[in-house]
C-alpha cells in the first residue's frame, strides 16, 4: 500500500496519514467573504486553500468549506485505496480535489489517461 499525501498552499506536501485535524475559518484577510482550510500534523498548521473571493454570510461560506473538507476525505480514502503513493492537490479552477500517482508527479512513468 502506497502513501498519501497532500499538497500545501506552499507547494509543500503532508502526510495523509499524519493529519490530526482539518479545519475550516473566515477568510484570513477578509472577514467578509472568503475561508481559508486547513489540515493540523504534529501540532502545525498547514494552509491548503486561501479562498479570498467567496462571497456570502459566515455561515454560508463556512458551510461551503465543510464541503470541500468532505470532498477531502473522500479524497483521501479513494488515495488509500488505490494501493500506489499518491498526492492530493486542491484545483481552485475547478474547485474540486485531485490526486495524482506520485510516479506520474515525478516523471518516472507516463501518465495514463
Amino acid at each position: 500500500m502506497g502513501e498519501v499525501w497532500i499538497r500545501t498552499l506552499g507547494n509543500g506536501l503532508v502526510r495523509a496519514d499524519k493529519v490530526t485535524e482539518i479545519t475550516s475559518t473566515r477568510g484570513s484577510l477578509h472577514e467578509d467573504q472568503g475561508y481559508l482550510l486547513k489540515v493540523i500534523v504534529d501540532a502545525k498548521s498547514h494552509a491548503l486553500i486561501d479562498d479570498g473571493e467567496l462571497q456570502g454570510t459566515l455561515r454560508e461560506r463556512l458551510e461551503y468549506a465543510r464541503h470541500v473538507e468532505d470532498a477531502l476525505l473522500l479524497a483521501m480514502d479513494e488515495a488509500r485505496d488505490s494501493g500506489a503513493s499518491v498526492v492530493i492537490s486542491y484545483e481552485p479552477e475547478r474547485e474540486r480535489w485531485s490526486s495524482a500517482p506520485v510516479s506520474v508527479l515525478t516523471g518516472k512513468l507516463p501518465e495514463v489517461v
